[in-house]
């Protein structure tokens, strides 16, 4: 395995316990320290109704599977040594905070480092460990409101909404791993230790996609308008088939593929045929008056969806080359052949009384064409505190001494970036804002189709004006080639030989076609690691199946999970896989180029969106298995908790998240309130009755707030230990007093439209500015410098192929 040489310490709760997780799945060993009692995430929802008091969370039996768990209580000095013996021999330590176990036990980083003088030490909080947010009250609604993808959810008429089941932490935590392994190639080269702070306020952020900075680049807000999806023209993404919702969104590129379809079942007009269908979206966003319209497409696909069932439309599409997508629920999933086909679900026993067999999420990636496997059994409290309280000081590997430059932990990688769209683009970034040299490939022919996509600056359309595109391809350098060329693609072979990791994001099977395949890079250049990412990922059924991450999002179960009970399913904002498989993808090459500068060994390493998806799923697909429950959209509410909610404030749709987490909580805020009438009801004071209660409490409490403004009732709330926060904006962000103090947003020059912002990282390392380094490129930009170079072609090899067509 790639990081079989490596030990975590996990001192997380529920909020960070993915992240050490998902190293294990890459060979790692995790041991889970916990309090005595066990960690909090013990006690986490979906809860097994009977089950022993360690093994009743689902949620817990989720991320943990794997590891090995010590009880430890650093208060009695037996147990403070032995927890620094194991802080000595680990390589990581993951934390959850603020103030996070250790330092709450009393232990300072001076101790830390007497112990172990290259650690990487994470830690995992709301909004960073310093700024003025860093000691707020948060919960999964608030920080979804604060980080600003509920301003993009739900329909106009309601309150913005968050993803019905929680999502935060798991972003966060995944995160959180990619955050562990730069930091650790950072200690590789340095020899010192390194101190990773994420934020999960700026992880909900990056779930924004386009957008992000929006108002600063286009002058004004995207906002929340259902299950459509905002591009350079607002397009609808659900329609009703037969039996239910499916996903296809009417643009020309979507639609030409089934113009015969349309044609067959009186659909279209006759003339629709004689489109240029190739090059419709660019005319269209262009100006020109296009017959049939974009509204024609969406009425046409309108009415052939309510012929068919989603099953049908899904497979007479892919005939087609064209997607639609079923919006799946968890029931759905689970009967998913295509995942079957992959062999993605690994049967194991759950817990539970009787014990049954359930299937659980497989390994998220798959390498060299092996999905790793790992224990599937969840550790009892202190199941392993006996052998790892004797066990002897493990010696930790040693440095790589590794040489870099300008502090970046990436310098001296080579990327070839084949990759398009979101996933691959967005792993790749984060590669190249770490000091690799990343190249992107591609061409005016068969155009990013974010280039052409919102915001653009100041709202003018151009090529080179998309910060949609912009924002997920910072630091990179831009070679123009036409792949359909054999000039140029003699030069894409010469860049797959030059570089150590070769991203793409075509349907399978394309880049064998054109011969640079993983077995084609590896036979002149062995020690690459090659990686491709794909919609459902190959070998199965529906593998030909090419589409964007809405797609995915929908077949992944997370549309029908955003949204109202009584509505149709709204889904999260825009792409929503896209927001997730980078975080998945980026910590396993990371861990790869770890592999390979101590074995000189290359991978190749495979990545379906759908498969990555649902590990932000596992609890749901157990809990359904186990209990029964099939989660749904519930608009802002919580099963556990009252209230909780979206509500309005003073001012044009503008809204405050308040989440009232328990009976003490409740106390504080009816104080806080000022004791009004209202609250004088003695069945509020339980949970139970507060849940009973909780439409005439939400009517109530927005009483309250539509008098004040959302930072009012925030500032108010806060100060009474409440979790509450604005549903902010991307204009609110900017000026977010959180953000400004983290350095969130970089501010950088482009080439065509001046200083814009793009999004930073989500977490910082102490003494080391992690990007981006500079803006995202003109299409072709660095074609001269990237061929003569890097690759070392003269002057007039670069003419004769400028000639023959390749370089546009």
């Amino acid at each position: 395995m790639l990081l079989d040489d490596l030990r975590i310490l996990d001192l997380t709760d529920h909020r960070g316990e993915l992240g050490p997780w998902l190293l294990g799945w890459l060979g790692a060993e995790v041991v889970r320290v916990e309090p005595p009692g066990g960690s909090p995430a013990r006690r986490e929802h979906p809860l097994l109704a009977a089950g022993t008091d360690d093994l009743r969370s689902l949620q817990f039996a989720a991320y943990n599977n794997g590891k090995r768990s010590i009880v430890l209580d650093p208060s009695e000095p037996g147990d403070r040594t032995a927890l620094l013996d194991l802080v000595a021999g680990a390589d990581i330590v993951f934390e959850s905070g603020p103030p996070g176990q250790l330092a709450a036990s009393g232990i300072d980083e001076s101790d830390l480092i007497s112990a172990n003088d290259r650690l990487v030490h994470v830690l995992i909080t709301p909004f960073g460990v310093d700024g003025p947010r860093a000691d707020q009250p948060a919960s999964e609604l608030t920080l979804a409101a604060l980080g600003g993808p509920m301003s993009l959810q739900g329909v106009r008429e309601r309150a913005p909404v968050k993803v019905s089941i929680p999502q935060v932490w798991r972003h966060t935590g995944a995160e959180a791993a990619v955050a562990a392994l730069v930091a650790l190639r950072r200690m590789e080269a340095t020899g010192e230790p390194q101190w990773a702070d994420v934020s999960a306020q700026e992880a909900m952020t990056w779930t924004m996609l386009n957008a992000m900075e929006a108002d600063e680049i286009q002058g004004f807000d995207f906002e929340r308008a259902g299950l459509t999806v905002q591009l350079a023209v607002s397009l609808e993404l659900g329609h009703l088939a037969k039996d239910g919702y499916t996903c296809q969104v009417p643009i020309g590129i979507t639609c030409g593929p089934i113009m015969p379809w349309l044609l067959e079942e009186g659909i279209a007009e006759p003339h629709w045929a004689d489109q240029d269908w190739a090059t419709y979206d660019h005319r269209a966003l262009s100006g020109e008056a296009l017959d049939p319209s974009y509204a024609d497409l969406a009425a046409a696909i309108d009415e052939l969806c309510s012929r068919h069932t989603r099953h049908e439309l899904l497979v007479k599409g892919l005939d087609y080359g064209a997607a639609f997508a079923p919006i799946n629920n968890v029931a759905d999933l689970l009967a998913f052949d295509h995942l079957e086909r992959r062999s993605f679900w690994t049967p194991e026993p759950a817990p539970g009384d009787p014990p049954v067999t359930v299937r659980r999420p497989g390994a998220p990636i798959t390498i060299d064409g092996r999905r790793p496997t790992r224990a599937s059994v969840v550790p009892a409290l202190d199941e392993a505190g006996p052998e790892l309280r004797v066990e002897p000081t493990r010696t930790r590997r040693s440095p790589t001494g590794r040489d870099i430059s300008g502090d970046l932990p990436l310098s001296g990688v080579n990327v070839a970036d084949f990759s398009w769209i979101g996933v691959g683009p967005i792993t790749a970034r984060c590669l190249a804002d770490h000091g690799a040299t990343v190249v992107r490939i591609e061409t005016e022919k068969r155009l990013d189709t974010l280039r052409a996509q919102a915001p653009f600056k100041d709202g003018e359309f151009g090529l080179n004006r998309s910060n949609f595109f912009g924002s997920f391809n910072t630091s990179k350098q831009s070679l123009a080639l036409d792949l359909t060329n054999p000039a140029g693609l003699d030069i894409a072979r010469r860049m797959a030989d030059w570089a150590d990791v070769v991203i793409d994001s075509f349907r399978p099977g394309t880049m064998e076609r054109l011969g640079l395949g993983p077995d084609d890079v590896h036979a002149t250049n062995p020690t690459a690691i090659t990686v491709t990412t794909s919609l459902l990922g190959g070998g199965g059924p529906l593998s030909p199946l090419a589409g964007y991450g809405f797609h995915a999002g929908a077949i992944a179960g997370f549309t029908d999970l955003v949204g109202w009970p009584d509505l149709r399913p709204d889904g999260p904002w825009m792409a929503y896989t896209d927001a997730i498989g980078p975080r998945f993808l980026a910590t396993t090459i990371l861990a790869a180029l770890d592999r390979r500068d101590r074995t000189g060994e290359g991978c190749h390493i495979e990545g379906a969106q759908l498969e990555i998806g649902l590990q932000f799923l596992a609890p749901e697909l157990l809990d359904h298995q186990i209990a029964g429950r099939l989660p749904t959209r519930i608009g802002n509410r919580d099963l556990h908790l009252a209230p909780q909610g979206a509500y309005r404030c003073a001012g044009d749709d503008e809204w405050c998240g308040i989440t009232i987490e328990d009976d003490a909580a409740w106390s504080r805020f009816v104080a806080a309130l000022g004791t009004p009438s209202w609250t004088s009801n003695r069945a509020y004071e339980t949970v139970a009755g507060r849940l009973a209660a909780h439409d005439a409490i939400d009517a109530a409490i927005e009483a309250w707030t539509s008098g004040r403004t959302a930072e009012e009732v925030e500032q108010q709330l806060r100060a009474a230990g409440i979790a509450a926060g604005k549903v902010q904006r991307s204009r609110d962000l900017r000026d977010d007093p959180q953000y400004v103090h983290r350095g969130f947003y970089k501010r950088l020059e482009h080439s065509e439209v001046g200083v814009i912002p793009y999004a930073g990282h989500q977490y910082r390392i102490r003494g080391y500015d992690n990007g981006p380094r500079f803006a995202a490129p003109m299409l072709g930009e660095h074609t001269y410098e990237v061929l003569t170079e890097l690759l070392g072609m003269s002057p007039d090899d670069v003419a004769e192929a400028a000639a023959s067509g390749a370089l546009e």
